[in-house]
């Protein structure tokens, strides 16, 4: 019977061969003869000698691995991000390690260390809405390995970014509600320390200005965009004087809003037209279905893991500053469908 635990030593035994000559002839070295080789491998494979995988990728500081950081694996989006990653992985060779920071900045921090204590060639990381430092990416980054961010932008030097035009989309989608009729626009944002909440109120406010409408800091509404959040910025619309419109920064937030809003008697689109954001599947289910954003997630995911495979094999080559841009799709349904 074969036995799993054969060592270097016991095929060093068998063929009374020392066991550095083995060691050498089973990582194909030049100094072995061919005959010699072949004698080792052959007795490899008669005891069942197995490599030692660990050991294999001390010696090559090389885990063929990477590390993968989003902020909530529920969310549609994310999961298929995920999902592009992992098919690029696997046909790349290396294993995933998926974690979720959960948007809070402590547990990102400590992920990251979790990611360098774990060795893996590069990271893709989606970052937490509070992250504003960057230290603990510069900590990875010495290392000499590579960090790559995808959807949430991040200022980090020598690092990549894979995401959309977000002030152009934030721009579209609200042009989008003023074609619709709507002049009394409310803006559901995540935290404007995030540039990808930046930007897509910049966008909101760019169109605003483009068709002579006034941008009201009260009609800006921060918060971190969950079910609850959503409930809570109804109620402050119900407190305003007049709201016909309202572009959140995701479906999540903007649903249970429109839930609260009906139970109060607003009518959706008719009295005010909501768009979304990420295009999650019940956004095209409830009632009315909600006009939205679809991210190209699988493909996002694909491309960002692509460039991340190409900079580990680079050794450091690639790693410069570098932006790739993917078109969003705005996907129009009766949410916003003010006009008949």
């Amino acid at each position: 019977m074969k036995n799993n635990n054969v060592t270097i030593h016991d095929i060093s035994k068998a063929l009374e061969i020392d066991s550095s000559t083995v060691s050498r002839a089973l990582n194909n070295s030049p100094r072995v003869s061919q005959k010699t080789k072949d004698k080792i491998i052959s007795k490899a494979n008669e005891l069942g000698y197995q490599r030692n995988s660990l050991a294999s990728k001390l010696r090559t500081n090389k885990t063929h691995s990477i590390g993968v950081i989003v902020p909530r694996i529920s969310r549609h989006f994310f999961s298929s991000a995920i999902a592009g990653i992992e098919e690029t992985a696997y046909d790349a060779g290396y294993d995933v390690i998926i974690c979720q920071s959960l948007d809070d900045y402590e547990r990102e921090k400590k992920l990251m260390n979790t990611m360098l204590s774990n060795r893996v060639d590069g990271v893709l990381i989606s970052i937490s809405m509070k992250t504003t430092e960057h230290d603990h990416f510069k900590e990875y980054q010495k290392q000499g390995l590579p960090i790559l961010f995808f959807d949430r932008p991040c200022a980090l030097a020598n690092s990549t970014n894979v995401i959309i035009d977000d002030f152009k989309i934030g721009k579209e989608v609200t042009e989008h509600l003023i074609e619709q009729g709507c002049k009394d626009i409310v803006h559901f944002s995540g935290p404007q320390t995030s540039q990808l909440y930046q930007q897509r109120t910049k966008g909101f406010k760019a169109a605003l200005e483009k068709h002579q409408l006034p941008f009201r800091e009260e009609y800006v509404f921060e918060s971190s965009l969950m079910k609850e959040d959503g409930i809570e910025m109804a109620k402050k619309i119900l407190a305003l004087p007049k709201v016909d419109g309202v572009v959140s920064s995701n479906d999540t937030s903007a649903i249970s809003a429109m839930q609260h809003l009906k139970e109060n008697g607003i009518r959706i689109p008719q009295d005010i037209a909501f768009v979304g954001f990420s295009n999650e599947p019940v956004s095209a289910v409830f009632e009315p279905s909600l006009t939205t954003v679809k991210q190209p997630d699988f493909e996002m995911g694909k491309i960002a893991a692509s460039l991340l495979f190409e900079q580990i094999k680079s050794e450091g080559n690639l790693r410069i500053n570098q932006t790739k841009i993917l078109e969003p799709e705005l996907i129009i349904r009766n949410s916003s469908r003010k006009k008949s």
